[in-house]
């Protein structure tokens, strides 16, 4: 009995042992872990449809989200690929069909294709052409040429084997005579010329005057002179003069040394002759200059040798255009030489060339005048005397005396000089004239 709670009472009866809400409510038992599903050996993978239809839990990271961009741009790419593929694939074959006709152009054109000329033609697809090396032959036109263009005489490309017609060239103006044509004018002007006045006023009668005022020539009732031919000594101012002409004229001016015109195959010659005058009549009014016309205007004998005969023909094609069946017009020529007893007279008749102008050496008061042009700009010493050389009776041309003038110049240099003396002068002279009479001393090449 004494060994209770006190009071008789339970441990749960205790006034300061109240239980809070759900007291009532039956305290949990302790329940054990739940035994493993399996025990031993390691469970298999389930199959079937819900096993595929079931995904695993997938936890958003940033790392799965920078993989997901990759992916996403590896498709793009594949995209890309797919779609240039399938490009490449429905344009290769336009692209081998085009380089299949190309193929088939390059090869019925040639490489390297000849040029001719067109002599005839004969129906729509046939034509018979030359060319310059070779006699005529009847050939076809190949579709693709364009045949409103092909007109008799006009220059075309051919096949290098069958010399079909397989193309045609725009440009007929032979390369050569675009370069005589004088782009930029001289600087000479007649001011530039000493003496010549009497020369100067013929060619500007013959030359000049017709072009710019030919109702003068119709008021009086004549024909202008078709062209001119200065002849003189070397170095008296032909071609000098021809240079003042080209200055003071507006028209075309077409210079031409005498052997452009030869050629080395038959025929190139007499056409560059033909073209020339066609270039002139097409840009009329317009002056044709030939320098030294004794290359090709030499006087006819038997020719022993095929260039001699060619030089010849290309003579006759000349006068042929000075004085032919088509009317020159608005075009002037002016030959040089320096032999003009060497040249044919068909070609100095009346009709061809008109005037003739002669060139001699200078006078007195011509070497003085030409003195004056030439030292006009040169620094001069008090002590130089002019009429020592003027009043000379050495023949001296207008080059002459131009060289003088420079060496005198280039001895004053040498010695650091600013002035040119008289005693340069006198050098220059003495040893212009030594190099004229082409004086050698003596052992100089023993």
């Amino acid at each position: 009995m004494g060994q209770g709670t006190p009071g008789g009472l339970n441990r749960q009866g205790l006034p300061g042992d109240r239980k809070p809400d759900g007291a009532d409510k039956k305290e949990k038992k302790f329940e054990p872990a739940a035994p493993p599903a399996r025990v031993g050996r390691k469970q298999r993978k389930q199959k079937g449809p819900e096993a595929a239809a079931r995904l695993p839990t997938v936890t958003p990271l940033t790392k799965c989200k920078l993989r997901l961009l990759k992916l996403e741009r590896i498709k793009d790419y594949l995209l890309m690929e797919e779609e240039f593929v399938a490009n490449q694939e429905r344009l290769k074959p336009q692209e081998e069909k085009a380089e299949e006709d190309r193929s088939k152009v390059d090869d019925l054109r040639g490489s390297p294709m000849s040029v001719g000329n067109l002599e005839e033609l004969i129906d729509e697809n046939h034509a018979i052409v030359s060319s310059s090396v070779g006699p005529e032959y009847y050939v076809s036109i190949l579709s693709f040429v364009d045949k409103d263009q092909l007109e008799p005489g006009c220059a075309i490309l051919m096949h290098n084997k069958v010399l079909s017609v397989v193309g045609l060239l725009q440009d007929e103006v032979d390369p050569m005579v675009s370069v005589m044509k004088v782009e930029k004018a001289p600087l000479e002007s007649y001011a530039d010329i000493g003496g010549l006045d009497a020369q100067i006023q013929e060619i500007k009668e013959a030359v000049e005057l017709p072009l710019t005022h030919p109702e003068l020539y119709e008021d009086i009732g004549i024909k202008p002179p078709k062209g001119v031919i200065l002849y003189g000594e070397p170095g008296t101012g032909k071609t000098l003069l021809a240079k003042a002409v080209a200055n003071s004229t507006s028209a075309t001016f077409l210079r031409v040394v005498g052997s452009e015109l030869i050629q080395k195959y038959l025929g190139d010659g007499p056409k560059l002759v033909r073209e020339l005058f066609r270039v002139a009549d097409d840009l009329s009014p317009s002056i044709v200059f030939i320098d030294e016309i004794d290359a090709i205007g030499t006087k006819r004998y038997d020719a022993h040798s095929g260039g001699e005969r060619e030089i010849q023909r290309t003579m006759l094609e000349l006068l042929n255009q000075l004085d032919g069946f088509d009317s020159r017009g608005d075009v002037k020529v002016i030959l040089a030489t320096n032999r003009i007893e060497s040249l044919d007279p068909a070609l100095l008749r009346p009709g061809r060339i008109d005037r003739k102008i002669e060139f001699p050496l200078p006078d007195i008061k011509t070497r003085r005048r030409i003195f004056q042009i030439h030292t006009s700009r040169m620094t001069l010493a008090d002590d130089v005397n002019f009429e020592e050389f003027v009043m000379t009776k050495d023949e001296f041309s207008g080059a002459d005396i131009k060289a003088i003038c420079t060496e005198a110049g280039l001895l004053a240099l040498r010695e650091r000089r600013m002035k040119v003396t008289h005693v340069d002068f006198k050098k220059a002279k003495e040893k212009v004239m030594f190099k004229k009479k082409e004086g050698v001393p003596e052992g100089l090449y023993m």
